[in-house]
């Protein structure tokens, strides 16, 4: 398939930026999980935050710490302080 310029740099933008986005990302989804009122939204979010982390290259001891203590807040601090070096 060809591409245009103008669609090649955008692709080339996304994937030089997509460390950001995922990390925006997990920002939102770790709100929708804090507000999540039902067992069953709970555990679709984390599926998504737990795909969103393997994508971002965390280890997986690490990502398994995080959905063991099921806490946003727990979640929220560690994209605050320690996602930058994944």
């Amino acid at each position: 398939m060809d591409r245009t310029p103008y669609q090649e740099n955008i692709i080339k933008r996304y994937y030089e930026h997509k460390p950001e986005i995922m990390r925006q990302k997990l920002s939102e989804l770790t709100t929708d999980l804090y507000l999540a009122e039902t067992p069953k939204k709970r555990e679709a979010l984390w599926g998504r935050i737990v795909l969103a982390l393997r994508n971002l290259k965390v280890p997986e001891e690490r990502i398994k710490s995080l959905t063991e203590r099921n806490d946003p807040v727990a979640l929220a601090h560690f994209i605050e302080n320690h996602l930058e070096k994944f």
